[in-house]
This record gives structure tokens, sequence and C-alpha cells, in this order.
């Protein structure tokens, strides 16, 4: 019997904030792979090693995690005023689909790295000694994020004394900024609050009926009082990815939201569509331990926000999502904002559950609708191993 023999694509496997994932150059991909289609999700399946019902992804790059289990695909921008188009996969770990439905704002960290090791940006535009400013398209949302990347002798600088909750080891600082991150398309017509509410009621059948900002800022976004659902909003993973009965709440509860958001028409495309909206539940400052040991004061934080991500809670907190929190604390009477004491802020450091982090965005009013010109915060990013994959030739 004849086999296909494996092929190898030239990839580069990187931690951007809090993620890992596989990139690639578009011009690197498969032709087949390299328009969106059944083979391209085809591929990006077998490289991260998914579908797999074993929950594991052993046969593949993926790290059997929501913030491992990731793709980039990279080209030059065709966009005159920006360097690189990027585009986000967010590979389901156990069902053979590829969510493209949104970013991942910790990815985003690593896209003005490769853009430049890679020669997807103009030379002219890196300095010897300095920062080089990464016009970035993010072509999953239709949006700009300017990413500010620390060169030394011509080269990224990727080590430093940037030290992320989340992340063992201290990196190089990237400022990330997500210009105007409210969605213009999905969930309500161009609207940050799609329902026009700042505060809704959610009826959630077979759970209950809770309060609710639905937020698309970044991501779209399910924020509820942690209180409303039994939680304090200190809860480490453990605490909710062991319970199958609240994992399939929340999942409930992200769907009728997704559903409330006009992100979907029926109930039953939630299970397609994984990686967006998030849920989200809030609460005031309270001490903890994060998941490394290390104490988080009350008065280390502005709030407690705790994220789920494909199903499973977060480990800390996805990039997007702390864009959709640092707008919504910036706008009085959000979940969000009052969780957060309720005053008028431009910047809010929240807890998570692997520590801390600070988002700066500021929110005004134009003509009734909320608008945010931008959100900052700061990332860091490493290249992990640069080379090739290999999957079996007839596996997209």
């Amino acid at each position: 019997m004849a086999h296909v023999p494996q092929i190898k694509i030239p990839a580069i496997y990187m931690r951007g904030g809090t993620s890992k994932g596989v990139f690639f150059s578009l011009k690197d991909l498969p032709e087949s792979a390299q328009v969106h289609g059944a083979a391209r999700d085809a591929l990006l399946l077998r490289v991260i090693g998914s579908p797999d019902p074993y929950d594991k992804q052993i046969d593949g790059m993926g790290g059997a995690t929501s913030s491992t289990s990731k793709t980039v695909i990279l080209a030059k921008s065709t966009r005159a005023d920006h360097d690189v188009d990027y585009l986000f996969g967010q590979v389901s770990i156990d069902k053979p689909f590829v969510d493209w439905s949104g970013n991942c704002g910790n990815l985003s960290a690593a896209v003005g790295s490769f853009a430049i090791s890679s020669g997807l940006m103009d030379a002219a535009r890196i300095p010897h000694n300095g920062v080089a400013v990464v016009r970035i398209w993010q072509a999953n949302i239709a949006k700009t994020i300017i990413a500010h990347v620390p060169i030394t002798n011509g080269a990224v600088q990727e080590t430093g004394d940037f030290e992320l909750d989340g992340v063992t080891f201290p990196a190089a600082e990237v400022q990330l900024e997500f210009m105007d991150p409210a969605a213009e398309e999905e969930g309500g017509g161009g609207s940050m609050f799609p329902t026009g509410n700042l505060i809704d009621d959610l009826e959630v059948p077979g759970v209950g009926t809770f309060k609710a900002t639905l937020i698309n800022a970044g991501i779209p976004t399910i924020f509820i009082n942690a209180q409303d659902l039994g939680y304090t909003g200190t809860e480490l993973q453990g605490a909710i990815n062991s319970d199958p009965k609240a994992l399939a709440m929340f999942e409930t509860i992200r769907a009728h939201g997704a559903l409330r958001m006009g992100l979907i028409q029926h109930l039953d495309e939630a299970a397609k569509r994984q990686h967006t909206p998030k849920v989200a539940f809030v609460a005031r400052p309270a001490d903890y331990v994060a998941s490394s040991g290390k104490a988080i004061a009350a008065g280390d934080v502005d709030l407690l926000v705790r994220a789920l991500s494909m199903g499973k809670l977060h480990h800390a907190m996805m990039g997007t999502a702390a864009v959709a929190i640092g707008t919504a604390a910036a706008i009085s009477g959000t979940l969000v904002n009052l969780a957060a004491g309720g005053v008028e802020r431009s910047a809010v450091r929240f807890g998570h559950p692997s520590g801390t982090l600070r988002v700066g965005a500021e929110a005004s009013q134009i003509n009734g609708e909320w608008v945010v010109k931008k959100a900052i915060m700061s990332r860091s990013a490493r290249v992990l191993m640069e080379g090739f994959v290999r999957v079996p030739g007839d596996a997209f």
C-alpha cells in the first residue's frame, strides 16, 4: 500500500502575551491554503492536532488549551497605510473547525516582531536602535493595531525586564494600541452596545435572568456580576473548569448572549462560534492568591475579572477581552465600571487568575453613541522555535 509522504511548511512558533501559536507567511502556505476555505482549515487543524477526542493535541503543535490552540497567517499589507495584514485562526481542540470570528489580542504582540524579522515590513521604517512602529491590519475584524516593537542593533529585541502576570519569564515590552476597537458590523450595525443599553436583563432559560453588559469592543463580551452567579470573582481555573455544570451554564449564557447581541440568528449556531463572544464575570476588589502563589491585595486592583475562552476559564486574560474590560470600565454605568467603583477613569487595573493587568481606554459620546478611539496595553513576545512544520501531504 502506497503512503503519502509528509510535506514541510516554513513556520515560526511564537509566544505573544499569555498565548502561543504557529505563525505562517501567507506566501509559504500550499497554494490551496493561501485562500479561505476547506483546504486552509484542514491544514491548520492538522498542524495543531485537531480534532482530538482525547483533548490533548498530542499529534500536533497545539497545547490543548484555548491559549495554545492558535494559528496566525501574515502577509505584506495590501493597504498603503499599513505594514502587515494579520489573520488569526482559533483552532477547536475537539471539533473539526477553525473559528475566524475574532482577533487574538495576546498574539497581536508577536505580529510586529514576525513582520520585521520576516521582511514583511519596509526596512526603511525600522530604526537601527529604538522603537519600530508597526501598523497592523487585523483582517478578522477589520481594525488597526499599532505595535511598538523595541529594536536593538537592527534586530527585534525580545529579552528584557518587563514582567507580565501569566508568563513565567520577563521579556521586552511591546506596547499595543487597538485603534477604534468597537465593532462596526456585527451585533448592532456599528454600536458598541448592540442592544443600545449599558446594562440589560439577559434571560437565560433554565438558568436565570442576569444583569449583563453586552459590549462589542476588542471582542464581543458578555459581562455579568460574579455574585449573581454564586461566585466571588477570586476563583482560579480549578474552581470552574472542574465543574461540568458550571461550564455548561456558562456556555448556555454565552449562546443566549450571542443571540441577544445579534452575533448569531439561532442558538445552535453558537457551537460553531466558540471564539466569540466571551463570557466574563466581575466583582469589586478583594484579596486573593493568584495561581502562581502570588498574593494579590484588594488595594492592588480596581476590580476583579474572570473570563472564559473556548468553554474554559482562562488562566489569565485574553488581550481582546482586556480591551473590552478597559473600554467598559471607562463608561459610567456599565457593570465593569460599577465594579471598579463607578467613577470616571481612563485606565483600569484588574485582577485575573494569574495576577493583574492594566489597560487604558478613553470613551466619549458622539451623537448619542459611545466611541473609544483606542485602547492601550503592554504585552511581550518571543520566538520559541523556527523552521518547518510537517503534515501528511493528503491532510488538506
